[in-house]
């Protein structure tokens, strides 16, 4: 584990590399985290939680601003702020999944703000790609090693546009972005295929490995959305890029040892994590108390 700045506290969180970050004094400002290499500790941890420094969520954006070069957005989620979204994703359990790994946006950081946790459930899971890929069995890891995965599905008009708008960040309103926008903004070397619909709805078609080397590592981690939600949209089809379907015990096989190997964070007021979303994917256990505020941003790393 990396050495903590004076005013910081690193401890080991769970059974893998993730770094509970706490102040040493009880009135350390949120403003030492600005100044303490969240993203070099996060390139060993993977993941980081960040408690005791009852952040505003002005706070929580400024933090997400000093450690990015730029943010990105869910179309189907509201704002907070310049950073952040409110996350709202029913009240069901959301599977394993790498934020946007269905689409060629995912962004390199994912962050978490519990403004107000709930009194039960809701646990954010956490399941490092690196532990997944070394206890799949040769079988999985050759099959997922010879080819991508492929995600199609059709996205509303105007969850889209707004996307594309945002993405092209130079003003225009949703109703004057196109798909061109969407295919300039997306992250580089993405092979995805967009076709515009006669109802203004867009169908996509992207491929991706689901097991790659991260942003920080050429260490292979298998970190993908085969097992993730679509709460706010159409569920895609996932099969190998030559449009076989991933067989049945490789699917179970892959299940168990991503549950096996998950890891909860129960969240406490003031709470922020920070997640490598190339290397640990991320979903949540039931909610059965919805009295409960979590703030989601997506950024992409300085460096």
């Amino acid at each position: 584990m990396q050495h903590a700045p004076n005013d910081l506290r690193l401890t080991s969180l769970g059974d893998g590399d993730g770094i509970l970050i706490t102040p040493r004094a009880a009135n350390t400002p949120v403003t030492a985290l600005h100044e303490a290499g969240l993203d070099e500790l996060l390139a060993d941890a993977g993941h980081l939680l960040i408690r005791g420094f009852a952040p505003s969520v002005e706070d929580f954006n400024a933090l997400v601003q000093t450690y990015s070069s730029r943010t990105t957005l869910d179309p189907a989620r509201v704002f907070h702020g310049d950073a952040a979204q409110k996350v709202d994703s029913g009240t069901d359990a959301i599977g394993l999944h790498v934020e946007n790994g269905a689409t060629p946006y995912a962004p390199d950081l994912l962050w978490f703000h519990c403004v107000k946790a709930a009194s039960s459930g809701s646990q954010t899971t956490v399941c490092d790609g690196y532990r997944v890929w070394d206890a799949l069995s040769e079988r999985a890891k050759e099959l997922f090693a010879g080819q991508p995965i492929s995600y199609t599905r059709t996205v509303p008009a105007e969850l889209w546009r707004r996307l594309a708008a945002f993405l092209a960040g130079d003003g225009r309103s949703p109703g004057e972005a196109t798909v061109a926008d969407l295919y300039a903004q997306a992250n580089p070397g993405s092979k995805v295929e967009f076709t515009e619909l006669a109802d203004g709805s867009l169908h996509y078609s992207f491929q991706v490995f689901a097991a790659h080397p991260t942003k920080w590592s050429t260490r292979t981690a298998w970190a993908n959305s085969l097992l993730g939600p679509s709460y706010n949209y159409e569920s895609p089809q996932i099969r190998f890029a030559d449009g076989s379907a991933i067989p049945e015990d490789i699917t179970a096989e892959y299940a168990e040892v991503t549950e096996r190997l998950t890891e909860e964070i129960l969240w406490q007021d003031g709470d922020i994590v920070l997640i490598d979303n190339s290397r640990v994917m991320h979903g949540r256990r039931s909610i059965t108390d919805t009295n409960r505020t979590i703030l989601n941003s997506q950024s992409y790393a300085r460096k």
